[in-house]
């Protein structure tokens, strides 16, 4: 039996053999972000990633739940699998997990992370005021707006943000005096590219003891190691996050075959390490959203 880690990270590395980088696709800014079509609570870390990569509507729902509201999943559909986290309060009996979870204990009691097959709106027949639901929903999700500004609004919002300097050619994010430093806006190819690079910084930033505390920004860690190599991917995932937010393309992953080569090594030899940095990019972008959304799934 697999466990739930190398589920997930078995779809990531099928993902990067095939040339493709996960947390590099966008979501529609027409359409928003993958959410479950009953509750309405988008999904988050991990799951974004695996839905936005396989296209259709933004809504999503169970087996159970298509056939609660009176519609079914069509035949031959191939569902995706998600995460879902879960507390579970110590008790005496407790000796084991269900088949598909996967937890860490503690003493009050443990974090269950549990897999849920789902699927997509248009891989179902649905009543039909579900089915308009998913129609008018999608216009709903998202509002016209200007890119830019959104990516302004955001950098400008997020509380106690760090001190952000201009100069030099290149751009970085140094813990000990908590500043960001990036290039002149003019030495972008494309708007759009300061603001992914700058989104990559402000999500190290994040990491600072002031803050979030991860140990890839408070630790010293060297090039290379598991916890840099960990905290580039929270960078890049969270960045991807707030571009999906913001509405604009995420330019800072690099697509290279070297790059993608790097990437199937690490996970290969840490299951463990892509949803564990989902998470925390999940709560960086959180952070600098001023929004944290416990409800979410």
């Amino acid at each position: 039996m697999q466990d739930v880690y190398g589920k997930i990270t078995a779809r990531i590395l099928t993902a990067l053999q095939a040339g493709v980088v996960p947390w590099q696709q966008p979501w529609n800014g027409g359409e928003g972000a993958p959410r479950n079509l009953i509750s309405g609570k988008p999904y988050r870390g991990l799951n974004v990633w695996l839905l936005v990569h396989h296209g259709g509507s933004p809504f999503w729902l169970t087996y159970r739940q298509a056939r609660q509201i009176g519609g079914y999943v069509k035949k031959g559909a191939k569902g995706e699998t998600v995460l879902f986290w879960q507390f579970k309060a110590r008790k005496r009996s407790d000796e084991g997990q269900a088949e598909d979870e996967q937890g860490s204990a503690g003493a009050a009691g443990y974090v269950v992370a549990r897999a849920y097959t789902v699927f997509n709106a248009t891989q179902c027949e649905l009543p039909e005021q579900w089915a308009a639901r998913v129609k008018e929903g999608q216009g709903e999700l998202g509002p016209e707006r200007e890119p830019i500004d959104a990516c302004e609004r955001i950098v400008e919002g997020m509380p106690g943000r760090p001190k952000i300097n201009t100069g030099g050619d290149r751009a970085f994010y140094r813990p000990g005096t908590d500043e960001v430093t990036m290039p002149e806006r003019e030495r972008f190819a494309a708007r759009e590219l300061y603001y992914s690079v700058l989104f990559h910084e402000l999500t190290h930033s994040t990491g600072h003891a002031g803050r979030l505390g991860r140990a890839g920004v408070t630790e010293a860690v060297g090039f290379g190691s598991t916890n840099y190599s960990k905290e580039e991917l929270v960078a890049e995932m969270g960045a991807a996050f707030l571009c999906g937010v913001a509405g604009i393309e995420n330019r800072t992953v690099d697509t290279s075959a070297a790059y993608i080569k790097g990437w199937l090594k690490k996970l290969k030899d840490d299951p463990k390490m892509v949803v564990q940095a989902a998470s925390q990019a999940q709560r960086a972008a959180d952070y600098i959203l001023g929004a944290a959304r416990p409800d979410a799934e």
